[in-house]
């Protein structure tokens, strides 16, 4: 869907630009010669005949009116923030179902909208960033997770939930800390999920566990029962902060890094979307706005 309304706004744009670009060399220059020959043969021309032969055709001024709104919007969301929103808890505490972030385009590449071919570099995904990117075996759909682990790295995931990193070049693991361990308020099949304290990089955030479920080894990609992953080169391994309700890179593989759409850096609105089993409202339509999640991300 985003892919069809980013092409969609390419050919509006061009098309009304167009029409802009000749409107403005070229048409009007000749409706104002036609009046100037009208009027040199008649002597005299009201004002009303005149702007009747000078008006512009309706689909000459819709275009004109459009076409700068058009192609702000088009370098606006293409290259510097597009909005996103939060579909699923796979990314709980950290982002919330209902959340509508802004993507800073920028940061991975400047893209061209249409084909996605790298136009300018200005970027890599660095570990811990949450990122947006094309889900690999469907490319029309946008997903969004945390990095951890960055080309060459080799990635380990324990059963006692702890990720475990060992950058290219190096002979030693290296323990992501998980901390502050307590009780949260989120709970997946009425079973209280845990609430820890992790640092991926520079950053800090807090992650989401479930104390009694262990992950189906069986199917992780692209080895299964093997929870060690090398990232190729030019790949990134991405993981949800709700590790244990997050289809991620354990189960479908690593991520191109031409798929990187950009990288999550704000929360401009947030719903609420509570409501008891005997509501009549749509289940699409917000019972509230959380204010207090306004701001950056981590």
């Amino acid at each position: 869907m985003a892919n069809t309304f980013s092409l969609i706004l390419v050919i509006v744009t061009l098309v009304t630009g167009v029409v802009y670009a000749l409107e403005k060399l070229k048409w009007s220059k000749q409706r104002q010669a036609k009046v100037a020959e009208v009027e040199a043969q008649t002597n005299s021309l009201d004002e009303q005949t005149k702007a009747k032969i000078s008006m512009q055709p309706w689909w000459i001024e819709n275009s004109v009116s459009i076409f700068p709104v058009i192609a702000f919007v088009l370098i606006l969301r293409s290259f510097i923030y597009e909005p996103f929103q939060i579909p699923s808890g796979s990314m709980m505490p950290t982002l919330l179902v209902g959340d509508f972030i802004v993507v800073e385009k920028y940061t991975y590449g400047l893209k061209d909208p249409v084909f996605r071919s790298t136009l300018v570099e200005t970027g890599k995904p660095q570990r811990g960033d949450i990122a947006v990117f094309k889900f690999p075996p469907q490319p029309n759909i946008d997903y969004i997770k945390r990095v951890v682990g960055l080309p060459g790295d080799t990635v380990r995931y324990s059963r006692d939930k702890q990720i475990c990193v060992q950058p290219k070049g190096e002979t030693q693991c290296n323990i992501v800390a998980l901390t502050n361990y307590e009780e949260s308020e989120f709970t997946q099949n009425n079973i209280p999920l845990i609430r820890l304290d992790e640092k991926l990089g520079q950053h800090k955030h807090q992650i989401l566990v479930n104390p009694l479920r262990q992950d189906n080894v069986a199917a992780y990609q692209p080895r299964s029962g093997v929870n060690e992953w090398v990232v190729p080169q030019g790949h990134y391994f991405m993981m949800g902060d709700n590790r244990d309700n997050s289809a991620d890179s354990r189960y479908w593989g690593f991520v191109p890094e031409a798929n990187f759409v950009g990288k999550a850096v704000g929360i401009w609105i947030s719903f609420e979307f509570d409501r008891g089993q005997d509501s009549i409202l749509p289940s699409w339509i917000p019972t509230g706005i959380r204010f207090n999640r306004i701001g950056g991300i981590e």
